[in-house]
This record gives structure tokens, sequence and C-alpha cells, in this order.
């Protein structure tokens, strides 16, 4: 029995079943009211919204009456401004125990419910024809790719891969130009898209045309691509923007300087060969992946501007509103978080969102990297907006509601003063074009009409190409920001550490790792003989085996193991062929490369921070420790990890782990470099420097990490 006086139900429970924002599109003010037929001793309304939870408890929540049969009454009266649009899942609860550490989960009572709180009512905006009133302008990029599934062969091929192909028929032959083909006969004066061709799927489409593959379905495959290609719009730039890419999809964060530039004028010279059109100077990286380190090498190959994920923009911000576990993320490390905090944070609703955006940085600006010497290098970032770009995927206009949508962006934008007639904002939606609702004949055909008639009717919104765009609106370069790494969501969530491309790394055993340790050498031996004798016959094998072996894809399926050990074979095949003449590079004391250092991560990614745990967010040790791998033809001498804080500099030698296991049988692997970090110095940049024994050193990129 309970104890006498002591509720043990809830009678009644009085809250709304819908709320209206306020015109910041907050929610207002309200009352919940509940009634029991007893005491409650310590009752509590949890408010749950978006991962976040509001906490209504103590004095909060106050005894209103007792009535004569025992009831007893209560009213929480819920502040203005808690809550956005949106559902919200409402928790009622009350503990039977008068003391609350002798309860168990039996002796509290719960009651569930939601709210749904909806935005402010707008006034309806004019559709005014004048250049005066603001626009928010959009561009569409579209991914195609297929590996090699053979690193070593690349005439390989079976039924599956048939089948592959066959089925993405239409994405890789004629239904871009369809959509392309709209936008002109639309008369858009600006409406455009990019797209990305890897070079590994060109070359194999090439292949089904030549080898009557897929029931000849390619057998004139670049048709229609050819003739949309030379359509442009009113200022004269590609309505089809082939852009830059790295030839074999490598993750651009993760391989050498060099091989970024290679992989990336391999891919402009096949470009005009295939679509008689040049490769644009805006590049597409694999997976979206950024990291602030490659700006150099992005400059060095000519590239104007780079597409990243929006998400990385935000969480560079200083007071970055964190959407907990629903981002997919952890916290953003506070060394990152160095840009000037924003007001306009925003929930979108009718889009799934993990976290908030803030639409007023939608617009192409300069992004930063200062290296080790000092120098700052910039380019220009185009964010690709991560939730509505997920929308735009599963089938364009029928899928992604754009007046809804665009309208919340457009509202929210004037409400916080974010339209700068200079720098206007701008979003790229972008996905893979040969996958799911974004690959479908409906997103190219059916639904770009759609699009197309919603911004005739519609002024406030413009499709406009990423190129067009920049020539009308250029960013300022004296206000360069810094961009948290990291990819699209699709990734695992694109993290900042590119985890996906890490998988198992704290086990004692990843292929992951595995694989880069391995490619790590063979990169090594590769640029080695380049540099020492560029004319070897060898080269041009080894250079294809290497840039083969870099496609990300290889790292993505980890546990398979027909992709773990991609890599392997790529470096075993290049040692086969070329081992003795490496072997002999190395004794002559030609070698003139200092060693290959392998971009170094950090365990557990926030020192003192917050990490993974059993499905939450736990602790994180102040003990950092970093990694990376390190490999030089002539054998290493020295291994060096400098850190740089406001006090000044100390370097450290790295600890020497021997090569990392291997369970792929490669005839060569990396050596495993670690050092533990100093506990307490704060905001910290630091670089790897490594010394070989013929006196060749080498510096990795200046990289930052907080230590709490």
């Amino acid at each position: 029995m309970p104890t006498p006086n002591l509720f043990s139900r809830f009678l009644s429970i009085g809250l709304p079943s819908r709320l209206v924002c306020e015109t910041d599109n907050k929610s207002p003010a309200f009352t919940i009211a509940l009634s029991a037929d007893g005491v409650i001793p310590f009752p509590q309304i949890i408010l749950r919204q978006y991962g976040r939870e509001q906490l209504i408890k103590g004095d909060q929540i106050a005894l209103a009456a007792t009535e004569p049969d025992g009831a007893h009454l209560y009213r929480a009266e819920i502040p203005a401004g808690i809550l956005g649009p949106g559902e919200v899942q409402v928790q009622i609860e009350g503990c039977r125990k008068p003391d609350i550490h002798q309860s168990g989960g039996a002796d509290w009572i719960k009651s569930f419910h939601s709210i749904a709180v909806e935005r402010a009512p707008r006034t309806a905006t004019p559709r005014i024809q004048s250049g005066d009133q603001p626009k928010l302008y959009f561009g569409i990029h579209k991914h195609m790719h297929q590996p090699y599934y053979d690193a070593v062969d690349p005439n390989y091929w079976d039924g599956e891969k048939d089948g592959i192909f066959g089925s993405r028929g239409g994405p890789y032959v004629d239904f871009v130009a369809a959509a392309i083909r709209q936008y002109a006969d639309a008369e858009l004066p600006h409406g455009g898209l990019t797209c990305s061709w890897s070079g590994s799927l060109i070359e194999q489409l090439d292949l089904c045309a030549e080898q009557g593959r897929c029931g000849g379905r390619f057998a004139d495959w670049t048709r229609e691509l050819r003739a949309v290609a030379n359509l442009k719009t009113t200022l004269g730039n590609p309505r089809l923007d082939l852009s830059a890419f790295g030839f074999h999809h490598p993750l651009m964060p993760l391989i050498p300087e060099r091989d970024i530039v290679r992989q990336i004028q391999l891919h402009r010279e096949l470009i005009p060969r295939t679509f008689g059109a040049p490769a644009s100077d805006i590049l597409f990286p694999p997976e979206t992946a950024f990291h602030p380190r490659i700006i150099p090498a992005l400059n060095q190959a000519g590239i104007q501007a780079v597409l990243y994920d929006s998400i990385h923009r935000y969480r560079a911000c200083k007071e970055y509103p964190y959407g907990g576990m629903s981002e997919g993320m952890l916290p953003p490390n506070p060394s990152d978080q160095v840009n000037p905090p924003v007001s306009d944070w925003l929930r979108l609703h009718n889009v799934w969102t993990g976290s908030e955006i803030a639409p007023s940085l939608l617009k192409p600006e300069y992004l930063a990297y200062t290296d080790p010497d000092g120098v700052t290098h910039k380019i220009i970032g185009i964010p690709a907006e991560r939730y509505i770009g997920n929308e735009d995927a599963r089938g364009g206009f029928g899928a992604l509601q754009y007046p809804d949508v665009f309208e919340q962006l457009y509202q929210h934008l004037l409400d916080h003063g974010g339209f700068d007639p200079k720098h206007p904002p701008f979003l790229l939606l972008h996905s893979d074009g040969d996958n799911h609702g974004g690959g479908a004949e409906s997103y190219y055909r059916h639904n770009t009409a759609r699009m197309i008639e919603w911004l005739q009717q519609d002024p406030r919104f413009e499709l406009i190409g990423i190129a067009d765009y920049l020539q009308r609106f250029p960013p300022d370069p004296d206000q360069a920001v810094h961009v948290e790494a990291g990819s699209w969501s699709g990734a695992d969530n694109g993290d900042p550490q590119f985890m996906k491309w890490f998988s198992r790394y704290r086990e004692p055993y990843s292929p992951d790792l595995n694989s880069w340790a391995v490619l790590t050498a063979l990169q090594n031996a590769v640029h080695t003989l380049e540099d020492a004798e560029p004319d070897h016959p060898l080269l041009g094998e080894l250079t294809r085996l290497l840039l083969t072996a870099e496609a990300s894809d290889y790292w993505y399926w980890t546990g398979q193991s027909v992709w773990d050990q991609q890599v392997t074979n790529a470096a075993n095949r290049a040692w086969s062929i070329a081992g003795a003449e490496l072997e002999r590079l190395a004794g002559s004391g030609a070698d003139r490369t200092g060693p290959t250092i392998f971009p170094p991560w950090v365990t557990p990614e926030n020192p003192g921070g917050k990490q993974w745990g059993q499905g939450c967010l736990e602790d994180a040790p102040r003990e950092g420790r970093v990694h990376s791998f390190v490999h030089d033809l002539s054998g290493l001498k020295r291994v060096t990890l400098h850190l740089r804080t406001e006090k000044g500099e100390q370097s450290m030698a790295m600890t020497d782990r021997r090569p990392y296991p291997c369970q792929t049988g490669a005839r060569v692997t990396a050596q495993y470099m670690t050092a533990d970090l100093p506990v307490g110095l704060g905001d910290v940049r630091y670089f790897i420097e490594a010394e070989d024994t013929r006196g060749n050193v080498s510096r990795g990129a200046l990289e930052r990490i907080f230590l709490a």
C-alpha cells in the first residue's frame, strides 16, 4: 500500500495541444496543470525537443489547491522562449517516496504527452518584380562516381558490376542533360548546376561503350551531355559546370599535397576529352571532405573555390548551440571555435535536422589556413547546406518542400537583417546524382519542372550556378574565416576526425589504419623514385597503382575483406614490379625525398571534453595522444612533435611503435608513431617533423587541438 497522503496516480493533466510562436519564432509562456490523488513529493516536467531537454521542477511547480476529496492540484508556469517550432515531447512525473534517495524506477509515476509548436503567422510577402526585393540564391550539385572494384585490374568486370552500372544508365547518360535543357528552355538567366564525374567512373563507362557492356546502354553515353555542355548562362558561364574533382575519388585531407594536385590535374585533363568542355575551377572534394590544410594544394592545382558541408562552418563559431547526440558528432573542439558568434540560429521544420543552422552563414567566403611557417593560404569556400541538401537528395522538389523550407530561411534572414546586397545568401544542395531519390528520373525531369514553375512565380528565390554567383557577388578576401574539418553527413555524419575512414581505431587492429599505413609506405616509395628519376620507365605504372589505391571507397566498407584488401593488393603489386629498383635507389644514396607523414589524429578527440560512451556522451580524459604513420625508403632517423602555444614552442620525440600490425599480407607498411600530449596547455598548434637517414626532412601541416 502507498504511504498515506502520497499520490499513487495522476487524476488529470491539462496542457495545450498546440502553441503558436511569438514573432521571434520562440514559444509563448504557457501553463501545465496536473492533479493527483495525493501529495507529489517531487513533481517534475521534462520537455524534449530536437535532442534537448528542459527540466521544470522545484519551485517552478506550485501546489495550487487541495480538494476535499484529497486531490492535489499543481500548476507549472512554463516560461516563454524555451521552445522553437516543431513537436515537443512532454514527460510529467512524480516520485511516490518522500526520500528520493531511497526510490527506484518503479516508484516514479509518469505520463507522456506532446505539444505541436507552430511558427509565428507571417504576413504574405508581395510578389514584387523589381530588383529592390532581397533574394535568396541557391545552387545544385550532383555527384557521379564508381570506383575500380579491383585496384590492380582496371578491366575487372562481372555480372554484379554489369548490374550496378546498368541500373544507373539514366543518371550517367541523359538525366542531367534533361534538367539542364529545362533551365535553358525556361530562360532562367543564371540557372545551372555543377556535376562531378570521377575519372574511374568515366574510364569504366568508356570501357562499357567499347566492349558493349550493360547491353550496349553506354554505346554513346556522352552525346546528350556534350550537347548541353555548350549551353551558357546570361553571363557566359556553362549551365553544366563540370566541377573539378580527384580522379580516383581520394579523401583529399588524408593524402599528400602532391597527390591532391596530381589527382586534380589528371581529372582536369580527362574532362574536356570526355565532354568537349573544360573542367571547372570549382572543386567538389570527394565525400565533401575538406580540411583547411589542403588549401595550399588546391591553390597549387588552380582551384578557385571549394565546396564544403555547412555544419563545419556553423560549428566553428563561438557560442555554437551544440545539438547533442542527435547531431551525430562530438561537441566542437574549442580550438576550432574561433569565428565570431552569430545570433540567427534556426531550427528548420519539415526537414530532418540534428542541430540548428545559421542562415546568415550561408554564403561564399574566403577560408584560411596558416602553415608552420606562418604563411596564410586562402580559398573561396562554398557552403553546401547539410540538412536541406539531404532532403533534396531524397527526390528533389517532390521530397524537399522548396517553398516552405526556403520561406523559413527567407523570413529568418529578414528578421535578423541577414541580407547583404553585396554578398547575398547562397546555399548549395549537394547529393549523389546516381543514388536514391536524387538519382531518379523524376528528380531530373518532373520535379525539376515543378521547381522551375515555383521560381517563375516567386522572384524572391533564384537558382544560380556557382560561377555566376561568384562573378556577380565576389567575396572579400580580407574577411577570411576558419572552417572545421569534416565531410558530408552521409559519411557517419562527417565528423572532423574523418572517423568513417578510421573505423575500429580504438581496437588493437583496425583494417582502416592498416590500409593507411600500407598506403603511406607506397606513397613514399613512389615519390622518392619520382624525385630521383622522373623519367624512370616504371613510374607511370607505379603512379597509377598509387592513385588508384587512394580511392576513399577502399576504407568506406570496413570489415569486408574485398575492400580491406584493395590497398594492400595495389601496394604489393607496386613492390613486386619495382622492389629491386627501390632497393637500388635507397642503397645508392640518391634519395632526395623526406619521409612521408600521414596526417595525425588525436585520441581522445577532445581531451578533457566529451567522448563517445555506450549510447551516450561521457567525460573524456585530459591526457591526449597524437598518432601518425611515417615512412621513408632510406629509414627514419627521428620523428619530432612540435607544440606551439601563446607561451612558446616545445618539442618532443615521438615513440616508434614499429610497423603497424598487418593482417592483409602487405609487403611493406609504415612505422606507427605516437606522442603523449601534456595536459592543460589550452589552445595548441602542432606539427610533425621527420628526418630520414640521408638528412632529408619533411614537415606535416599545422594542426590544432585544445588541451583542457
